[in-house]
């Protein structure tokens, strides 16, 4: 499947503004659904099974917030917050909640189209971050399987959102090797917007306490004044 063939639902409460996405969703092969509040988003969600959700965290009834953390628990359906909560908090409370992008509004449509585009490559296959299936790092403590999508840190399964998967498979392709923030933003989102370079360190953060990844022994390692770097050796 390509990123054009799939399937979006779209939540939100302004009739005009859903109209608007799904306009320039279809004319680039998408197909689209629509829902106006939080419960019809999860009935859709769990009958229709989208490829993406682009969820508005201000819902009636039902807030986004709540519909990502019921999604998350059953689901890792890709999600693009699309939301006018523009403080820092807000977009940090997002990506904890497993978001895999964020777009305040006002928005640019041709915007928010690359960005889905770019979150769908990744969740339907497009990425090859790492050719090989299954590769250990550090005489075991951290497994990544590309196939499977799966991660183990001392042996014990974890549990990331995509964005966060993709994050630690790019560090994993080259071992020791110091990216800049604005490298992995282009590897784990498909593009380089600048004013969304920092959301790599909410998603650091996020990966670091998911993998029980404390100090002194860092599985990801912060490069002063570079940015971010695998900290473990690849297993021969």
């Amino acid at each position: 499947m390509t990123p054009t063939t799939a399937t979006v639902l779209v939540v939100d409460d302004e009739l005009k503004l859903r109209a608007l996405v799904r306009d320039y969703l279809e004319r680039e092969g998408y197909g689209v659904l629509e829902a106006s509040e939080g419960h019809q988003a999860l009935d859709l969600a769990r009958t229709a099974l989208p490829d993406l959700i682009v969820l508005d965290l201000g819902l009636p009834g039902l807030p986004g917030e709540d519909v990502a953390r019921l999604l998350r628990k059953t689901s890792d359906v890709p999600i693009v917050m699309l939301t006018a909560k523009a403080a820092e908090n807000d977009r940090v409370t997002g990506l904890r909640l497993g978001a895999d992008d964020y777009v305040v509004k006002p928005f640019s449509p041709r915007e928010l189209v690359a960005r889905i585009e770019a979150v769908l490559r990744r969740a339907l296959g497009g990425r090859a971050a790492a050719e090989e299936a299954a590769v250990s790092y550090g005489g075991g403590r951290l497994r990544i399987d590309t196939e499977r999508r799966e991660v183990h840190a001392d042996q014990k399964p974890v549990e990331l959102t995509r964005t966060e998967f993709d994050l630690l498979t790019a560090l994993a392709t080259r071992p020791g090797r110091a990216w800049t923030r604005m490298e992995l933003v282009g590897r784990v989102q498909g593009h380089t917007f600048e004013a969304y370079e920092r959301t790599i360190d909410v998603h650091v953060m996020n990966l670091r306490r998911k993998l029980g990844d404390t100090p002194p022994s860092r599985v990801v390692v912060t490069v002063p004044g570079v940015g971010y770097k695998l900290g473990l050796d690849r297993d021969a």
